[in-house]
Parts: C-alpha cells; sequence; structure tokens
C-alpha cells in the first residue's frame, strides 16, 4: 500500500456517502453530495500523478483505479437516473444515457481484458481523459441540481453530459479499433 492506493481507496469509501445523500435529494444533501463528488474526483487525478511522478505505479493501483473511476461515476449516474424533479417527473438524468455509458464501460473492460490475454496493454487515450474529465463536469452541476441565487446548474451538467456521451462512444469505438488491430495481427494458436 502506498498513497496514489490510499487515495484511490478513499474514492472507493467515497461513493456510499455520496450515494447516501442523494438518497435523500434536498438543496443541502446535494451540495453535500456534490462537495464530496469533487473530493472524490480529485484524487482520481491526484493518485496518478503521484504515481507516475514517484514512480510507485503498482499492480493493486493498476487494478483499483479503474474499478473506482467507475464505481464513482456509475454510481453518481444510477443515483441520478433514479431522482425525479418532481414524483412522476422527468429523471434529473435520462436513463439510455446511463445505459450507454455503463455499457461502453463494461465493453472496453471486457477489451481490456482480451488484450491482456493476448499481451496488448491498452492504455487510456485522450479520448477516454476526455470522457472522464466531461463526466466529472456534467455530474458536479447535475448533482448540485437544486438553482442557487437563482442560477439553475442542471441546464448545463445536461450539455456537458451529452458531450460527455459522444467521447464516450467515439473513445469505446476507438478501444475497439484499436483491439480490432491487434487481434488482427495475432497469430493463431
Amino acid at each position: 500500500m502506498n498513497l496514489p492506493n490510499w487515495l484511490t481507496l478513499s474514492r472507493i469509501a467515497a461513493v456510499p456517502g455520496i450515494v447516501a445523500l442523494l438518497y435523500f435529494p434536498g438543496r443541502t444533501t446535494c451540495l453535500l453530495a456534490m462537495l464530496l463528488f469533487c473530493a472524490a474526483s480529485i484524487t482520481d487525478f491526484l493518485d496518478g500523478y503521484i504515481a507516475r511522478s514517484r514512480n510507485l505505479i503498482t499492480d493493486l493501483g493498476k487494478f483499483l483505479d479503474p474499478l473506482a473511476d467507475k464505481l464513482l461515476m456509475n454510481s453518481v449516474m444510477i443515483m441520478l437516473c433514479s431522482l425525479s424533479k418532481d414524483s412522476g417527473g422527468e429523471p434529473w438524468i435520462p436513463a439510455w444515457v446511463v445505459i450507454i455509458i455503463v455499457a461502453r464501460e463494461f465493453v472496453v473492460t471486457g477489451i481490456r481484458i482480451l488484450a491482456a490475454d493476448m499481451g496488448v496493454v491498452m492504455a487510456a487515450d485522450i479520448f477516454g481523459k476526455l470522457k472522464t474529465v466531461f463526466q466529472i463536469a456534467a455530474l458536479i452541476p447535475l448533482i448540485t441540481h437544486y438553482p442557487w441565487f437563482g442560477f439553475d446548474p442542471a441546464p448545463i451538467g445536461r450539455i456537458l453530459l451529452y458531450i460527455a456521451l459522444v467521447l464516450t462512444m467515439f473513445s469505446g469505438a476507438n478501444y475497439l479499433r484499436q483491439f480490432m488491430h491487434h487481434y488482427r495481427n495475432v497469430p493463431p494458436s
């Protein structure tokens, strides 16, 4: 265990707190959930930076980091999908968007496992990193949800979420394209 792995574990530990706060949506609980989400998101950048700069990259970290990212993002999106503006109203984010994003995560994880079995490491590309940045940027106003000082953050969050969705699909297709390139070049066993 090292500092980057502890930061990753703190991101995982934040998920139940964020989910619990969103389970009882209100101005205060959503603000607290957003602050906890921001803190957890910062650890995503910090753990990677510290691990690379101090040469603290471990197999445990390689496993935990993407797991923590998926738990954090997917849990928050699923919770926001389950919340309605009022009883029977429109969900805070559409279910179909969450389904596409979560499905992409499963597909990319499967591709990475198959590639690793072939001896190929498929690291995150620029589009995958941009997808994560836009997801975080979208979820912050979507979690906050309620108007503050006359400003409604939700429309900005939805716009950023649709940009993240496009990047999600594009980066997923890019992973698939890279995998197919490697797959075609592997001699049969």
